[in-house]
C-alpha cells in the first residue's frame, strides 16, 4: 500500500515538474510556446471554438463562456493559453440578456447606428460612445467587440447600410478610428469589418465584386486604411464576398500585401463567420483565424500539412499573431469582470449621440422648435414603436427603447388620446395580449411591427385630431437587417398607405392653420422628393438606439438645437443612383458578378460631377440658428509636403448651436479624370453661443491631393491649381481659396495588386 502511494506521489511530482518545464504564454517567447504545441493543437489554434451552439473539438461538449457571444478562441491550458471571447456588434454589445443560471439580467446599451453616428460628424463624441461600449464589453466578460463596420454605402437598397457610416471613405475611416480608440481605451479589442467591399447582402458569400484598382484604393479600401493607421485595431475581419475573383479571406493581395505590408497592420485577421471555401488558401493569405470553426475545417488543415499543401511554418506565423492578440485581452490578464457596467451613464452617452446625429431636413416658417404647443397628434405606427436599430449581428439586447410617444410624454406634452389608443391597441395585439411591449427586447414579434404595413386611418379621426391638437407629428419607419437587401418599392419609395397618410394629415392640419412635422426613423436614404413639399418640417432621426424617442422630443421642443448633417446623399429617384443599373449584380435573378461601373463616382462624387440634382445633398442639415464663415486662410499659396487651412465660424443666430464644417478639394484635371470635388476633412464646432466664434484648423498632406494611378500603382498629385472649398454641405460652399503644386509628384508607390479578373467599363464625365 505504501509503495503504491509513493508511486502516485512520484508520478504527480513528475507531472508537475513536466508541466512547469513547458513554456507558458506571457512568460516565455511566443515561438517557444508554438514549438511546444502538437500539430493537432496548432490546427485547432487557428480555428474558432464557435459559440454556445458549437461543440468544442476537444471533447464534443458545448463551450459557453459568455452566452450569446459570437465565438471564442481555442485554449491550451498546459501552455497558459486561455479562450477569449468575441461578441457582436457595431451599435453595442450583443449578448444574451438573460443567460441561464446567471445572477440577474445582462442588458446592454443600444447606441445609435453607424449611419446616425456618422451624421454627428463628431469624432470626439464617437470616441465617447466607444468608451461606453468598451465598458460593457469589459464588464460583461468579453475581449473583442466585432465592430465597427465601415463598408461604403454604395446603394440605398443594401440591407446592411445602417451598420455602415457613409458613402464617403474619409467620414467612414475617421469615425471608425474614433470608435476603435474609444473601445480599446477600456482594455478590450475591436475587429474592423468587413474587409473589404461587402456592399451588398444578396449572395454575399459568393458574389464577385468586379472593381477597378483605382476605385478599390480610393473608395472601398481608403476608410479601412485610415482606421488601421489612426487607431491600431486589434483585429480585422475579412468579408464574405469575392473581390476580382478571390474570396476576401483567401486573398493574399488584400490581407498581406495591402493590409500588412503597405499599411503596417500587426494584428490578427479573422474570417467572417463561415466565409470562404478554401481554408488552406485562407492560411496562405494571412487570414489567421477561421471562425466560428468546424471539425471538417480542422481535418482539412491537418491533412494539408501532412500532404505538403500547407507548410507548418505558415501555421506558426498565423498562430504567433493569434497569441500576440490573446496576450492583450482581459481574460489573459485575469481581469475579474463585474457583470455591472455603468448602464445609467452609458444611456446618457447614447442620448447625447442620438441628439447630435439627427438631421433637420426641412423647417419652413420656423415650424420647429414647437411654439405654444401643448397637445400633439402622433401619427404612424413607428411613433409608438420606435426602431432602435437594424437586425442581425448589428442588433442589441437592450432593456427598453424609448418610443416617440414616451419621449413626448417625458417632455410633458399631451398626446391625442383617441389616436394613441388606436395605435397602441393594434401594437399590443401583435405583441400579445399579456406581453408588456416595454420589455420586448428581441424576437419576431417586435420585428413584425417594424415591417408591417402602415396602419390606415379614417378621415374623421384625422379631422377630429386637427381640431383638438396644436400640431401633428408623423413618423415613418424603415428596418433592414443582415442577410438580405431591400426592394425599391415600399422601402426606398413610400407605400401608398404612407403617402396617403402624409397627404391627408397635411391637408387637414393646414386647413386648420396648423403645422405638420414628419420624423424619419430609418437606417438609410429613402425617396423624399415626391412628398417633402407637404409637411412643414422634416426631421431625419435615423435609428438612434434606445434613447431615440427622448432625443427626438428634445429636438422638437427646442431643448437641443439640431446639428447633424447627412453623411449620404438622398437622391431624387432610385434611377439617379449611379449603381442602380448594376445592383446587386448579374444575372439579376441570381447574381454571380457585381460590376462596379460607377468606379470612383460613388455618392456625391457622382451627383456633383455629373450635375445630377439630389433631393438632399451630402453634408446637408439645418439648424435653429445660423452661422457665418470668415477668414479662410492657407498657410501657403504653394504646396510643399503639407498645408494648414483655417476658417472662423460665428454663430449669427439667436440660440446656441453647433456647426459641421466640411473641407472639399478640387484638383486639376491634367492627366487623370477626377471628381469635381472630394471631401478631405471635417470638424464640428463646440456649442457656440450667439455671436460666439471658433477658429478651426485642417491639415492637408500629399495624399489629400493625390489620385491612384492603376498603371503605375502609385498615388500621384497632379501639378497645377487646387481649390479649397469650405462649406456647410457639398453644395453650400461658404468660402474658397487656392494654392499651386509646382510639379506632379508621386506621393506613394504601392504594389501592383487586386487587379480585376474581367473587364469593367466605368462611367466617365468625358463619355
Amino acid at each position: 500500500m505504501k509503495k503504491r502511494n509513493l508511486s502516485i506521489i512520484v508520478c504527480l511530482l513528475a507531472g508537475q515538474i513536466f508541466a512547469q518545464s513547458l513554456p507558458q504564454l506571457g512568460k516565455d517567447k511566443v515561438k517557444d510556446v508554438i514549438a511546444a504545441m502538437t500539430l493537432e493543437e496548432k490546427v485547432n489554434m487557428v480555428m474558432g471554438l464557435g459559440n454556445a451552439t458549437w461543440s468544442n473539438p476537444k471533447d464534443g461538449k458545448p463551450t459557453v463562456i459568455v452566452p450569446g457571444a459570437a465565438g471564442c478562441t481555442y485554449d491550451i491550458p498546459r501552455l497558459g493559453i486561455p479562450s477569449t471571447v468575441m461578441a457582436d456588434g457595431p451599435a453595442g454589445l450583443r449578448i444574451v440578456a438573460e443567460p441561464n443560471n446567471a445572477q440577474g439580467t445582462r442588458y446592454c446599451t443600444a447606441f445609435p447606428t453607424a449611419t446616425a453616428m456618422a451624421s454627428t460628424w463628431n469624432t470626439d463624441l464617437e470616441e465617447q460612445v466607444g468608451k461606453a461600449m468598451g465598458n460593457e464589453v469589459l464588464e460583461y466578460g468579453c475581449d473583442v467587440l466585432l465592430a465597427p463596420a465601415l463598408n461604403i454605402q454604395r446603394n440605398p437598397l443594401n440591407g446592411r447600410n445602417f451598420e455602415y457610416f457613409s458613402e464617403d471613405p474619409v467620414v467612414a475611416g475617421k469615425m471608425a478610428a474614433a470608435l476603435v480608440r474609444g473601445i480599446q481605451s477600456e482594455g478590450v479589442g475591436t475587429s474592423i469589418k468587413h474587409f473589404a467591399a461587402n456592399n451588398q447582402e444578396t449572395n454575399r458569400g459568393s458574389i464577385n465584386e468586379v472593381i477597378s484598382q483605382r476605385a478599390l484604393r480610393e473608395i472601398y479600401l481608403r476608410g479601412f486604411e485610415i482606421a488601421v493607421k489612426e487607431s491600431d485595431p486589434w483585429t480585422v475581419m475579412s468579408s464574405y464576398n469575392r473581390i476580382n475573383g478571390f474570396h476576401s479571406a483567401e486573398n493574399y493581395d488584400l490581407l498581406t500585401t495591402v493590409l500588412r505590408k503597405e499599411w503596417g497592420f500587426k494584428g490578427m485577421v479573422t474570417t467572417d463567420w463561415t466565409s470562404g471555401t478554401d481554408w488552406v488558401n485562407q492560411m496562405h493569405a494571412g487570414n489567421d483565424m477561421i471562425m466560428p470553426g468546424e471539425q471538417k475545417q480542422a481535418e482539412e488543415l491537418l491533412k494539408a500539412v501532412k500532404d505538403g499543401r500547407l507548410d507548418e511554418k505558415v501555421l506558426d506565423e498565423n498562430i504567433s499573431r493569434i497569441l500576440e492578440y490573446i496576450m492583450r485581452t482581459p481574460r489573459f490578464k485575469d481581469y475579474h469582470y463585474s457583470n455591472k457596467p455603468n448602464l445609467k451613464e452609458n444611456a446618457l452617452t447614447a442620448l447625447h449621440a442620438a441628439e447630435e446625429g439627427m438631421v433637420l431636413l426641412k423647417n419652413d416658417n420656423n415650424a420647429l422648435p414647437f411654439k405654444k404647443v401643448k397637445e400633439v397628434a402622433l401619427f404612424g405606427k413607428t411613433s409608438y414603436h420606435f426602431i432602435a436599430g437594424g437586425t442581425g449581428s448589428g442588433e442589441v439586447n437592450y432593456r427598453h427603447a424609448v418610443s416617440l410617444q414616451e419621449g413626448l410624454e417625458n417632455a410633458k406634452y399631451k398626446l391625442a388620446v383617441p389616436l394613441k389608443n388606436y395605435y397602441t391597441n393594434i401594437i399590443d395585439s401583435i405583441l400579445g395580449a399579456n406581453t408588456d411591449a416595454q420589455k420586448e427586447f428581441g424576437g419576431n414579434k417586435k420585428f413584425a411591427i417594424d415591417r408591417m404595413s402602415e396602419i390606415g386611418l379614417s378621415e374623421n379621426l384625422i379631422r377630429t385630431c386637427a381640431k383638438k391638437t396644436d400640431i401633428a407629428v408623423i413618423t415613418l419607419g424603415r428596418t433592414t437587417g443582415e442577410g438580405s437587401d431591400r426592394k425599391e418599392n415600399n422601402y426606398f419609395v413610400l407605400s401608398d398607405a404612407e403617402r396617403n397618410m402624409i397627404q391627408q394629415v397635411c391637408d387637414a392640419y393646414h386647413a386648420a392653420k396648423k403645422k405638420v412635422v414628419v420624423v424619419l426613423n430609418i437606417g438609410g436614404a429613402i425617396e423624399t422628393e415626391s412628398w417633402k413639399n407637404y409637411p412643414d418640417a422634416i426631421l431625419l432621426a435615423w435609428q438612434t438606439g434606445q434613447e431615440g424617442g427622448n432625443a427626438v422630443a428634445h429636438i422638437l421642443s427646442g431643448k437641443v438645437a439640431p446639428s447633424g448633417k447627412t453623411a449620404q446623399t438622398f437622391p431624387v429617384k432610385y434611377a439617379d443612383v449611379p449603381s442602380s443599373k448594376t445592383f446587386p449584380g448579374e444575372p439579376s435573378d441570381n447574381p454571380i458578378n457585381s460590376f462596379y461601373t460607377d468606379g470612383i463616382y460613388v455618392g456625391y462624387r457622382y451627383y456633383d460631377s455629373f450635375n445630377v440634382k439630389p433631393s438632399y445633398e451630402f453634408g446637408y442639415g439645418l439648424s435653429y440658428t445660423t452661422f457665418k464663415y470668415s477668414d479662410l486662410k492657407l498657410s501657403s499659396t504653394t504646396f510643399n509636403d503639407k498645408m494648414d487651412v483655417t476658417v472662423t465660424v460665428t454663430n449669427t443666430g439667436k440660440v446656441a448651436g453647433k456647426e459641421v464644417v466640411q473641407l472639399y478639394l478640387s484638383a486639376p484635371q491634367n492627366t487623370i479624370e477626377k471628381p469635381v470635388q472630394e471631401l478631405k476633412g471635417f470638424a464640428k464646432t463646440r456649442l457656440l453661443k450667439p455671436n460666439e466664434s471658433q477658429t478651426l484648423t485642417f491639415t492637408l498632406n500629399g495624399r489629400a491631393l493625390a489620385s491612384y494611378w492603376s498603371g503605375i500603382s502609385s498615388w500621384v498629385a497632379d501639378a497645377g491649381k487646387y481649390e479649397v472649398k469650405v462649406g456647410s454641405s457639398s453644395r453650400n460652399i461658404r468660402a474658397t481659396a487656392s494654392f499651386n503644386l509646382d510639379k506632379s509628384t508621386v506621393i506613394e508607390k504601392d504594389h501592383y495588386a487586386l487587379q480585376p479578373d474581367r473587364h469593367v467599363k466605368e462611367i466617365s464625365v468625358k463619355m
